[in-house]
This record gives structure tokens, sequence and C-alpha cells, in this order.
């Protein structure tokens, strides 16, 4: 129990910072609750049937080779996560009437973003125990919601956008890109201290997240006008 406490931890902290981020129109929390399930198991199971086609199509063998790593975080890992994540905000999410608002991009994608890590965190927590919860709570897990608040700061966008295709793309894109950076150093720590760049890829999308929440806040349809 108390590792399970450890795991799911951090999700809900981040949860609630996000969402009192969320100053001036409220989400459903029934919606909120949905993404958050969806990415607990929809995103999940998505991500699990392309691992396996992809192990078939790309098998990726030799754990040292800075090449084949680098391929499996960007594609393997950070392409398949991230598009399970998409997908669920896109055709769930994005179409909804309480989307009403740029910042809702980012709270329903860091609803699914945390959905999907507190399945990850609880699996990886309850296998390696206190140390791996602890160190998780610290890197993987906000990790998890940079990817999703960079994804859903142009998603938000996207909604009241003529270019909507082009800015949930580039929310896609982003996304995995800090991903596979954040992994690619992390699978090649063979190399002496070239983990440290998942710290720096780490700290500078906590940077651009803290910028994009602001931007959208700023932003928001129902921000009162300033007397």
């Amino acid at each position: 129990m108390e590792l399970l406490l450890l795991a799911i931890a951090p999700i809900f902290i981040i949860i609630l910072y996000v969402y009192f981020k969320d100053k001036y129109d409220k989400e459903p929390k029934g919606l909120l609750l949905a993404c958050f399930l969806l990415g607990a198991v929809g995103s999940i199971i998505i991500t699990t049937i392309i691992y396996l086609g992809l192990d078939i199509v790309l098998p990726l063998k030799d754990k040292f080779s800075v090449p084949q790593q680098f391929v499996k975080a960007f594609l393997v890992v950070g392409l398949t996560e991230e598009f399970s994540k998409y997908i669920i905000v896109r055709f769930f999410a994005q179409p909804k009437k309480a989307f009403d608002e740029p910042f809702d991009g980012i709270m329903y994608a860091v609803m699914v973003s945390m959905g999907f890590a507190a399945t990850e965190n609880i699996l990886y927590v309850l296998e390696g125990g206190y140390i791996t919860g602890i160190l998780r709570a610290f890197t993987a897990v906000p990790a998890h919601a940079t990817f999703g608040i960079l994804m859903g700061y142009f998603m938000g966008k996207a909604k009241f956008s003529n270019n909507r295709i082009k800015l949930n793309l580039l929310g896609l894109l982003l996304a995995v890109t800090f991903h596979g950076f954040y992994d690619f150093f992390l699978f090649i720590d063979f190399i002496p201290g070239i983990w440290t760049g998942a710290f720096i890829s780490l700290i500078l999308g906590i940077i651009l997240s803290h910028k994009a929440i602001k931007k959208h806040q700023e932003n928001s349809h129902f921000k009162p006008e300033d007397t």
C-alpha cells in the first residue's frame, strides 16, 4: 500500500497544480476523470499493441548501439507513447463543448499524460521499490507532465485556429522531441556522464511548460478585463 501511494502521489500533485492554474473556467470533473482513465488504460493498450508490432518489424537488440538507441528513444518509445496520448486528446477531448479556451488543451493533455504515467509508475515502483518511486517522482513523472503540457499548448491553440491540423501535429512533434531526447540520454548511459542530458532536457521542458501555462492564462477567453 505504501508503494502504491508513493507511485500515485506525484501524479495527483501535478494534476492539482495544473488544475489550479486553470484560473478562469474550470473543466468538468467527470470529463477530466474520463481523460485520466483513458490515459491510464486506453493509451497503455494502444502503446502496447504498437510496441509489439514494432518489435517484429524493427527489432533493436544491441543496447550498446547509439544509433539503435536513438531510434528506440524517438520512434519506438517517444512517438508511440505520445501518439497514444495524442489521439485521445484529439478525438475525445478536443471536440468536446467544454473545451472552450486554449488552456483546456493543457488541462486535458495533462490528464491523459498523468493517466498514462500513473499506470507506468505503479508498475515500475511495485517492481523497483522505494528508491525507484522517489527517483521517478522527480524525473519520469514530471517529464510526462511536461510532454503533456507542451503538446496541449499547441492543441489548445489548434481548437481555435484555422490551422488546426498543423498546430495539432506541432504539439505532437514537440512532445515526441522532448520525450525522445529525455529517453535517449538515459538509454545510452553506458557513456559516462551522458545521463545528465536527460536532466537538462527535463529542466528545459519544465521552463517551457511554465511559459506555456502562463501564456494560455493570459490569453484566456474568460479572463476579466483590466479595469
